[in-house]
């Protein structure tokens, strides 16, 4: 899933612009992407099996919604109007935001979401986040202001006070948890739809996406679900048999920011910094982040992202210590299967505990990928493009009172 701007976007620098992703706190709400059981684990890939980026999905279709459950309704929301996607500073992928309306006259609760992709060969993964009636005034006026459907939006939804409460990335579906949980929605709020078009090797067209949403009435009770996202350092030199001017790690950080914004370099020096300690970077495949968790919560899923160059990513809480468990581990890393993954048991972690992402990313793919060819050899950061990367472990869970 590839938030690919997950992370919040403010001026300010590199420490605000990390602080949602970094510290595992309220982070905003967030809904997994349907699982009633915790899924296989995906099958071991050589080459470049599992990386073939929108392979065998660009002409499915979505999975029949699961039944309602008791007090639950759904409501289908679409893009406003079509539109042609068009990368902006030389770039392959632009994110679009574009705001929905789903007429909340009383509080609810999103208790499921499934996007509803209408042309995969460009839909790259999408985020729905919700906006009260004071953000969605200053939505409508940023649309009414930016020719076309939408405004493009790098980073997050490109308005103050956004809350994540929706994904999906190629092989996530509608994740169904068996708690009594759920994600709240005031009254009057809207959604902001923000779809990241990938337009590598030509891919061209129109798109007029969906998002079907479950809810159920506000007064159910429901105890209020939240996200916490941890972020580790992308440091990937470019292998021994390639060479170009962006094998260079700062020619390689300017062209991130130049296709991005500045935004872009904050948060590329804000991982150095938080991640490393403040050691200088230290290429290589794998990188890893430890992050602390800021409040107690009950765990109920995790998940991980990373794009084509991903070959294994693992969530561990508390490694090295007595208790350390691992929340998540994909030892195959596939792009086309990141499905959040519901845990046997719902765990309960404690404020001062310890996270840690680690990710394991492979120049070499490069080569190997049609989705990649053409692509000039590169030092790869931390990016929002489909040919940069990122390395993500999102956390679903519930705030103790």
């Amino acid at each position: 899933m590839a938030g690919k701007a997950w992370f919040t976007r403010r001026a300010g620098g590199a420490a605000v612009a990390l602080a949602a992703v970094l510290l595992v706190a309220s982070c905003g709400d967030a809904a997994p992407g349907r699982t009633l059981a915790t899924p296989t684990a995906p099958a071991a890939q050589t080459g470049s099996a599992g990386h073939a980026g929108h392979a065998g999905h660009a002409a499915a279709q979505p999975p029949p919604a699961a039944p309602l459950r008791a007090g639950e309704r759904f409501m289908t929301l679409t893009v406003p109007q079509p539109y042609r996607p068009s990368a902006p500073s030389g770039g392959t992928d632009e994110y679009r935001c574009f705001l929905v309306d789903p007429g909340l006259t009383g509080p609810a609760f999103l208790t499921g979401s499934q996007f509803l992709p209408q042309n995969r060969d460009i839909v790259h993964h999408a985020i729905i986040f919700r906006v009260g009636p004071k953000e969605a005034e200053a939505a409508r006026r940023t649309d009414a202001a930016t020719p076309g459907e939408g405004w493009t939006c790098f980073g997050d939804a490109g308005i103050e006070n956004g809350a994540w409460v929706g994904s999906w990335a190629p092989g996530s579906d509608e994740t169904l948890l068996r708690q009594k949980v759920g994600y709240p929605l005031p009254a009057g709020s809207q959604m902001v739809l923000q779809i990241h078009y990938n337009l590598l090797g030509g891919a061209s067209g129109t798109d007029r996406s969906g998002i079907r949403l479950r809810l159920a009435d506000g007064a159910s009770g429901l105890a209020p679900l939240a996200t916490g996202l941890i972020a580790g350092p992308i440091e990937l030199p470019c292998t021994a048999e390639e060479s170009g001017p962006l094998c260079e790690r700062e020619a390689a950080v300017d062209d991130v920011a130049h296709r991005f914004g500045e935004q872009a370099r904050h948060m590329v020096d804000g991982l150095t910094r938080m991640c490393g300690r403040g050691e200088p970077p230290r290429p290589g495949p794998t990188q890893h982040c430890d992050m602390p968790v800021r409040k107690d919560a009950t765990l109920y899923a995790v998940a991980g992202h990373m794009h084509l160059l991903g070959r294994s990513i693992r969530v561990d809480l508390n490694p090295g210590k007595p208790g350390a468990r691992t929340l998540l581990d994909i030892p195959a890393y596939n792009f086309d299967d990141q499905a959040i993954r519901p845990l046997a048991r719902p765990l309960e972690i404690k404020a001062g505990d310890t996270l840690r992402v680690t990710c394991t990313h492979d120049a070499g793919l490069r080569a190997m990928l049609p989705a990649l060819h053409g692509s000039p050899p590169r030092y790869v950061v931390w990016g929002e493009g489909t040919s940069d990367e990122m390395c993500l472990g999102l956390l679903v869970w519930s705030p103790q009172a």
